[in-house]
């Protein structure tokens, strides 16, 4: 039980990070029906701002300050470069934010180096948030925050005591998420503001006959897109490792989100981010071999089938496939996605 509660919190963290990363980018599409390849690097670029503000002033003025200023990026961005190739077509904007990326990169390595940088949580979030206890005799229990050394041993041998503490920083990622998740929820179908960035899209002509204007709506989506992803390089980069490389380490599972959920789908990024993150994390951490897994289903192997690479190959190993896996089979079975209205 222990293992399976672990695993599973384990998951959702990871499925909620990239719920973060993948709602700038659904919120950028839905809206302006733009896929953004510089998104990841936003998000890396959101790392190493927090990380320079965090050396000043400390983490939480970075956690504010970075997704401020990648927001203002990426729309000044869609301002100057983006807009002016809108008009050219899908392919234009795909080349434009592809060559953005590489930018970023360089611009990056340029300024902060080629190896990864030092960026911690700061000490609230370094301890665990809670501490499952799993004891053979009185069964699995939980203490916030860490236990004494003696409650995870035993006097008596023939007494298991399992202790499995649960990082802060990831409790912290997960609360983050699903606010960021009710705070667009609320943004989008119960404010005014909501209602106009939505009918800039389908309706522009009549938005404008209002007095709105719609560039200027087009450009803040697309600077509170990147500044989502800015925001979530903040705790990522914090949480696991801020380096050059991370853009390129998350860049495409987040396209993967966006497709398997539904283009444009909010609610189907949510459910894709889960779904991948569960999947990953218990691939990892289940770790069967085919050899041993068809072995426990009853199934009979010969000495020289069983000594097959493929019968060898664990689920750790096959782990990194298995998004790019699922998206081939949602392609095929359902193109829209799992809650998508539209091909893309």
């Amino acid at each position: 039980m222990e293992f399976f509660t672990i695993s599973m919190l384990n998951g959702l963290s990871y499925g909620l990070l990239l719920f973060m990363l993948s709602s700038g980018l659904t919120l950028i599409f839905s809206m302006m029906g733009v896929l953004n390849f510089a998104h990841a690097s936003f998000y890396m670029l959101g790392a190493y701002v927090a990380y320079s503000v965090a050396q000043l002033v400390g983490f939480w003025p970075g956690l504010i300050v970075a997704p401020l200023v990648v927001g203002v990026l990426g729309a000044l961005f869609e301002r100057y470069c983006l807009r002016r190739v809108h008009k050219f077509g899908h392919v234009p904007e795909l080349l434009i934010t592809f060559g953005l990326s590489y930018v970023i990169l360089e611009l990056v390595q340029l300024l902060w180096g080629r190896t990864a940088v030092e960026f911690k949580p700061p000490e609230e979030l370094r301890g665990p948030a809670f501490t499952l206890v799993n004891s053979s005799v009185e069964g699995l229990s939980w203490f916030a925050g860490a236990v004494p050394a003696a409650m995870c041993q035993s006097a008596d041998a023939a007494v298991r005591i399992v202790c499995s503490p649960f990082p802060a920083t990831r409790g912290f990622m997960m609360v983050v998420a699903l606010v960021m998740l009710l705070g667009l929820w609320l943004l989008l179908t119960r404010t005014r503001i909501g209602l106009v960035i939505q009918s800039a899209l389908t309706h522009p002509e009549m938005v404008e006959a209002l007095g709105h204007n719609v560039p200027r709506v087009l450009m803040l989506v697309f600077g509170a897109g990147s500044a989502l992803a800015g925001l979530a390089g903040v705790i990522g980069g914090s949480t696991f490792v801020t380096e050059p490389s991370m853009a390129f380490t998350v860049g495409s599972v987040i396209f993967v989100v966006v497709v398997v959920g539904g283009m444009g789908s909010l609610a189907g990024a949510f459910l894709a981010s889960l779904l991948i993150g569960l999947m990953q994390t218990f691939a990892v951490a289940l770790d069967y071999s085919i050899g041993s897994a068809l072995t426990q289903l009853g199934v009979a192997l010969s000495p020289a089938v069983a000594g097959n690479t493929l019968m060898k190959l664990t689920l750790s190993q096959a782990a990194p496939i298995l998004p790019y896996l699922l998206l081939v089979l949602i392609l095929i079975f359902r193109p829209k996605g799992l809650l998508g209205t539209r091909e893309g």
